[in-house]
C-alpha cells in the first residue's frame, strides 16, 4: 500500500481548514466602528505505514489531522477617533484564577493610590487656604 495517498487526502482536507476566515475571522462594520475578530488556531497531523509477513503484503497505511479554533479577543476601531483611543482590545478568554486575583489587588491598589493623593491634595490646599501671622 502506498503511503502518499492517505497523506494526500489528509492534507487536502486540512488546507481546506486553513483560511483566513477561520483564523482571523469576518470583519463586522458598525456606522461607528469595525469589529474583528481574533482566534487561536492550533492542528496536529501524523501518518504511519505497516507491513507484515516476509513478502510486505499484507500491510496498511493511514493518516489523520486535527485542527481546533478558539476565540481569544475582539479588535474594535472606534471610526473617527485617531490614535491608541480609536483601538480596543477585548479579551473573550475567560480569566484563570489567579489572574482575576491579579487584576482586583491591582484595581485596590489603584484605589488606594487615588484616595492618598485625593488626601494629600485636600491637605495640601487647606493648609494654603490658612491665613499666616
Amino acid at each position: 500500500m502506498d503511503i502518499q495517498d492517505p497523506i494526500k487526502t489528509t492534507v487536502e482536507e486540512i488546507r481546506k481548514v486553513l483560511n483566513i476566515e477561520n483564523v482571523i475571522g469576518e470583519v463586522i462594520e458598525t456606522e461607528d466602528k469595525v469589529m474583528i475578530p481574533v482566534t487561536k488556531f492550533g492542528m496536529a497531523f501524523g501518518a504511519g505505514m505497516g507491513e507484515s509477513g516476509t513478502n510486505g503484503q499484507n500491510g496498511g497505511a493511514g493518516a489523520g489531522g486535527g485542527a481546533g479554533i478558539e476565540p481569544v479577543a475582539m479588535v474594535v476601531v472606534f471610526k473617527g477617533v485617531s490614535g491608541p483611543d480609536g483601538v480596543k482590545v477585548l479579551s473573550l478568554k475567560s480569566a484563570d484564577p489567579l489572574a482575576r486575583a491579579i487584576s482586583e489587588v491591582g484595581s485596590t491598589v489603584m484605589d488606594i493610590v487615588k484616595e492618598s493623593r485625593k488626601s494629600k491634595d485636600s491637605a495640601t490646599t487647606e493648609k494654603k487656604e490658612e491665613p499666616t501671622e
